[in-house]
């Protein structure tokens, strides 16, 4: 075997092969040398090289995703680290574990002018939920940092950084270990719930004739089937998801905007709930934000092991245990209790479905058709991934298959590294993978096909609308110089030459019959990565847009 000789590196590695972190993703670098040339040469490690520091952030970050184990990420010094920021804060928000590991020089050579070289220690203070700060030479408080930033990612699910000094020469080798390692077992996450924390709130619960379950981010398949038929049972009780709860029945809403987005003050005030329960991460719909806000419940419980948002400034009680242990000591406690509530909101749900088939099937091709056309086309048991700004909130308008799971980067929203964590989400998983993407978004992370990795039937749907479409929609849009160029960033840009350079099978529709056509060959190919990019019309989306809210009345 195979080691570095610097023994600081080699307690690191020896100490993640120990808890269980065996996929690396490495950014090419100097300074990190000890730390490659230890993970490369050690078969237990699966290492990916990701040249692109930002895209490296989020190719970790679909990894993550996918397997719920940590990722460690290695960089050289300087501003390479600072290039994870952007993943590292998604990490955080999305509760995904991450481990940064940087190389770092030691504190001597800091702030005197040498290369490469900036403040390290603590640069990511204000979204690490631990910073391990080494020293150079190897000692147990080294070891005992270490473990406990690893067993923090892991039992907290975020984000942690160490940052390593070492000194030159980097490159030298050795087939001995010089050290051993401390290690601490991290602690055992599960917290149990008695029927005593809950039996006031079921009290509540019971004497409510109107209860509101609003899920969030959520894995697929998570949340018990007993759970969720208890729901759908219960005539006070309704249920709203969206496309990124991954939580379906047909009693369900999971088109939240088109319900309530043609509601009258009166009709706000009938469905504002008397109980409020969420669970899972951030929420899309900014009408159903904007109408909590207003119209607050009584009670707002959120149910989640590690954190709860005040999202709607009504928060009463955070239940700090999972939602299946909640919900199994909670739900034996409930009476069923007469009321019209869900099927008021039931009534309401058929009405707008019926004028929603009807709009859709008279618009021309737009956006909006688009979404309507791509979405009813993804395979059965395959993965959505979808990129921030329009592309994930055209989707809340259309219903996806229960069989398949849907993922995107909410915790920041950001578009900044929605491809590359939709292919690092491709290579942890076995299912087809299909990434639908904006063309600011997909410019934004072109590095993101600068992987090796990338499974031969990835498919990426590219829906260029000229420009930032979100902008058109929002209030404020004028049609000028200033709006095109600052705000919805204009181009003329395509992504034909990008999957030339880097391999991708690359097709186009423009209208109906070619985008049918073009999807059917899209699914059909799987000898290489595949690019669809469909061009829809820049001045037409948002008018579409806005009169299908009008017409749902």
């Amino acid at each position: 075997m195979i080691y570095p000789k610097i023994p600081l590196a080699q307690s690191i590695i020896e100490i993640c092969l120990a808890k269980g972190i065996t996929t690396i993703i490495i950014s090419p670098g100097s300074r990190n040398a000890p730390l490659t040339i230890g993970f490369v040469n050690n078969p237990a490690f699966q290492c990916y090289s990701i040249a692109d520091e930002r895209a490296a952030g989020f190719f970790a970050l679909g990894i993550a995703q996918q397997t719920k184990q940590p990722v460690a990420l290695v960089c050289t010094s300087g501003s390479a680290l600072l290039n994870y920021y952007p993943a590292f804060a998604e990490a955080f928000y999305s509760q995904i574990p991450m481990i940064v590991i940087s190389a770092d020089r030691p504190q001597s050579k800091i702030d005197i002018g040498d290369g490469q070289t900036i403040r390290q220690e603590n640069v990511f203070e204000n979204h690490s939920l631990f910073n391990a700060n080494l020293h150079e030479d190897v000692s147990t408080e080294n070891d005992l940092k270490i473990n406990e930033a690893i067993n923090t990612a892991i039992t907290q699910k975020g984000p942690v950084h160490i940052n390593a000094p070492f000194e030159e020469p980097l490159y030298e080798t050795t087939s001995e270990l010089s050290i051993t390692v401390n290690i601490v077992a991290s602690a055992n996450a599960t917290q149990p719930i008695s029927i005593e924390d809950v039996t006031e709130f079921a009290t509540i619960w019971n004497n409510s004739t109107k209860k509101m379950i609003l899920v969030g981010v959520n894995e697929p398949n998570v949340i018990n089937s007993n759970i969720i038929n208890a729901f759908a049972k219960d005539e006070s009780v309704v249920v709203l998801t969206e496309t990124t709860s991954n939580l379906h029945h047909d009693t369900f809403i999971n088109t939240i905007d088109t319900i309530i987005t043609p509601f009258t003050n009166a009709d706000f005030e009938n469905f504002r709930p008397e109980i409020l329960v969420t669970f899972g991460g951030m929420v899309v719909s900014k009408r159903i934000k904007a109408f909590l806000r207003k119209y607050k419940p009584k009670h707002h419980w959120h149910i989640d092991s590690l954190r709860a948002y005040d999202t709607f400034g009504a928060l009463t009680k955070h239940f700090e245990v999972d939602p299946n242990v909640f919900f199994d000591t909670f739900l034996p406690l409930t009476n069923a209790i007469e009321s019209n509530y869900f099927q008021q909101l039931d009534d309401v749900k058929v009405l707008r479905n019926l004028k929603s088939n009807i709009y859709l099937d008279k618009i021309p091709f737009s956006d909006f058709k688009v979404f309507e056309k791509v979405i009813q086309s993804l395979p059965k048991n395959s993965q959505l991934q979808i990129s921030n700004s329009s592309a994930i909130r055209y989707a809340q308008l259309i219903a996806v298959d229960p069989s398949i799971e849907v993922y995107c980067n909410r915790g920041t929203s950001g578009i900044d590294g929605s491809t590359s964590t939709a292919i690092g989400a491709a290579v942890a998983n076995d299912k087809q993978t299909v990434f639908i993407t904006g063309d600011v978004g997909f410019l934004y992370d072109s590095n993101a096909l600068w992987n090796n990795y990338i499974p031969k039937n990835f498919k990426i749907i590219l829906i260029n609308n000229g420009g930032g479409g979100i902008f058109r929609i929002l209030p404020g849009h004028e049609e000028t110089p200033v709006f095109n160029t600052f705000f919805e960033t204009s181009h003329c840009l395509t992504a034909e030459h990008l999957a030339k350079m880097y391999g991708f099978e690359y097709s186009i529709a423009g209208d109906e019959g070619s985008l049918a056509t073009s999807l059917t060959a899209l699914y059909a190919q799987n000898e290489k990565p595949s690019i669809l990019e469909i061009f829809t019309p820049t001045l037409k989306n948002d008018s579409i847009l806005l009169q299908y809210f009008k017409e749902l009345i």
